[in-house]
């Protein structure tokens, strides 16, 4: 029997990682960069959520953009010294778009909540280090399209307001999101398309998710191959969008792909994201923590990304 079409896409895969590794051994020796999203935890406070996080060996956090108001989210140096007393650093920033701030709306005062959003998140993002924010074209948990020129307005609305990403020297990073979800950008050729509509240096990065992928995407390996240098973080969660280890996502050619694409260099991120499975995931932000649960869900994530990871590296079989 032939290969099956995703075992001939692995093998691809494989074949340009094992070239990697044989002419040029020097571009694997940075490991992968690990994140955790923190927006998940719900209402923990952020002190909580650094002492799990440290104590897992996660050396980066993605914040929870809620700065939903002038007078909400974190504060600058309160979430520094919080940060900094467990060794953590700043990732990005998590991007929250739903109906009330949606950049492709029909109601102008929507669009304007988005951009009003955004200047406020970009200057946060920026003052406490994170490289990227996470931007979705349309509301999440809305995948019902308005009419049939969402796609331009919402292109038009953040190319209004880009040049706030350039200015503060950070990176908009537009994620793909299952059309079970939105209604807009639902593959890595979508947020390419987009990227060219908008048309602005300062939003010109991808933020992929492998639990979209799954959905959209012929094969996750290729499509982080074509993503390529754009894409600047990728989150992480198993094919049940729950803790690593359990489902079934193929791990290890999901890292190879990574490594082929220098992905363990610079300021790139692998950040963790499960949020279990269902449609609209932002009600999980408002959620009573289980703290030994999500104890369990952020060690045994990590531990088998780095054991994969590890495996895939010595070549052992992976």
């Amino acid at each position: 029997m032939r290969r099956q079409h995703f075992e001939e896409s692995n093998d691809r895969i494989l074949e340009r990682f094992h070239g990697l590794k044989k002419s040029s051994p020097e571009k694997l020796k940075s490991r992968l960069k690990l994140s955790w999203s923190n927006w998940g935890f719900g209402r923990e406070p952020l002190a909580e959520s650094a002492v799990r996080l440290e104590k897992a060996g996660v050396p980066y956090i993605e914040l929870h953009g809620n700065h939903y108001g002038p007078d909400l989210g974190y504060k600058v140096d309160e979430t520094l010294k919080i940060l900094a007393d467990y060794g953590l650093r700043v990732s990005g920033v998590c991007g929250m778009f739903s109906a009330d701030n949606d950049l492709g709306s029909n109601r102008a005062v929507c669009r304007q909540a988005a951009v009003d959003y955004l200047n406020r998140e970009v200057p946060f993002t920026h003052e406490v280090g994170g490289a990227y924010l996470l931007v979705v074209p349309a509301a999440v948990g809305r995948p019902k399209a308005y009419d049939d020129v969402e796609f331009e307005r919402s292109a038009e609305t953040l190319s209004s307001c880009a040049d706030i990403f350039t200015q503060h020297g950070v990176k908009a990073a537009i994620e793909p999101i299952r059309s079970a979800e939105t209604s807009l950008v639902h593959t890595v050729a979508d947020a390419k398309r987009y990227l060219n509509a908008v048309n602005h240096p300062g939003v010109a990065h991808i933020n992929g998710d492998v639990y979209h992928m799954q959905s959209e995407e012929r094969h996750i390996g290729d499509a982080i191959l074509a993503a390529g240098d754009q894409l600047t973080n990728l989150h992480f969660a198993d094919s049940n969008r729950c803790a690593l280890g359990e489902g079934s996502m193929d791990v290890c050619t999901i890292i190879r792909a990574l490594y082929v694409i220098g992905f363990n260099e610079g300021d790139r991120f692998v950040t963790f994201e499960p949020l279990g499975p269902g449609g609209d995931p932002y009600p999980a932000m408002y959620g009573k923590p289980d703290k030994q649960k999500l104890d369990a869900l952020v060690s045994t994530s990590i531990r088998y990304f780095r054991e994969c990871e590890e495996m895939v590296l010595a070549d052992e079989a992976a």
